[in-house]
């Protein structure tokens, strides 16, 4: 599998550009120039240059350094989406899948409604209903993710279910709880680790969208959506204020993006060449 992963450049071009992410979030205080909320109203929209690398917004803070602390912002929220998603996500298509009946099909026809929403509206309907904040928009962001998980786990529970090996452990009298931890959930790792990096990657891009909207986190926290909002309408006369926020959305998110393709082929048998 790792061999198979490494030959993909594409994908090695994705897990560079996440690493790089994860430096960034994890070092961005120690490497920040400036204080990323300090204001210096008389270099307002001050162009790229050996004061400020990246230039300044309009109340005259160093973009460099609202960029290294928002991709620590952009961390904690695709950390948070993907825990919160994949723990409910897991555990509903885990035992619903298992244990079928009616309660599998009400479930689900649940998680039907919630899919046939996109991502964005359902969570910008739940964000305008429980207010802003970075841990609002962790709960909005990963609601909105929680169908995606639970479909793949119980497309793998339903087709684990016929194997043999699940078949001997009931036979020879494994508890249900045994079954689902050791046997099935270790079976569905393969799909659910392409899911995170993909859903990652959306988590992302969306809160991004939530800031954007003035539903995201305080404006006192820097985060890529928002600085991209306060640019916008800097575009002609300051395109670095909305640039350079939106180009780090853009290369996270296609790292996370070609990651995951490489995973899923690396991790299918069907797909490796």
């Amino acid at each position: 599998m790792f061999r198979s992963f490494v030959r993909n450049r594409t994908a090695v071009v994705g897990l560079t550009l996440v690493v790089l992410f994860l430096a960034t979030s994890a070092t961005g205080r120690l490497l920040a120039p400036q204080d990323p909320q300090k204001q210096h109203l008389d270099r307002a929209l001050m162009p790229p240059g050996s004061q400020n690398l990246l230039g300044t917004d309009h109340l005259g803070r160093d973009v460099l350094s609202r960029l290294l602390y928002a991709s620590r912002t952009s961390l904690i929220i695709g950390l948070g989406v993907v825990s919160f998603g994949l723990l409910i996500g897991t555990v509903i298509g885990l035992t619903m899948g298992f244990f079928g009946g009616r309660l599998d099909t009400l479930a689900m026809r649940v998680v039907d409604v919630l899919l046939s929403f996109p991502d964005i509206l359902l969570a910008l309907a739940i964000a305008s209903t429980i207010g802003t904040g970075l841990g609002n928009v962790i709960l909005a962001v990963g609601i909105a993710s929680m169908p995606i998980y639970a479909r793949v786990v119980r497309s793998s529970v339903l087709r684990l279910c016929n194997q043999e090996f699940i078949t001997s452990a009931r036979t020879i009298g494994a508890k249900p709880i045994r079954i689902m931890l050791l046997h099935l959930l270790p079976n569905c790792l393969g799909p659910l680790i392409v899911q995170v990096t993909l859903r990652f990657a959306d988590a992302i891009i969306i809160a991004s969208g939530l800031s954007f909207l003035g539903l995201g986190v305080p404006q006192s926290i820097p985060e890529w959506g928002a600085m991209l909002a306060d640019g916008r309408v800097y575009l002609r006369s300051a395109s670095w204020v909305a640039l350079f926020p939106g180009l780090s959305l853009m290369l996270v998110v296609l790292g996370f993006n070609l990651m995951g393709d490489g995973l899923r082929d690396a991790l299918d048998p069907r797909l490796r060449t």
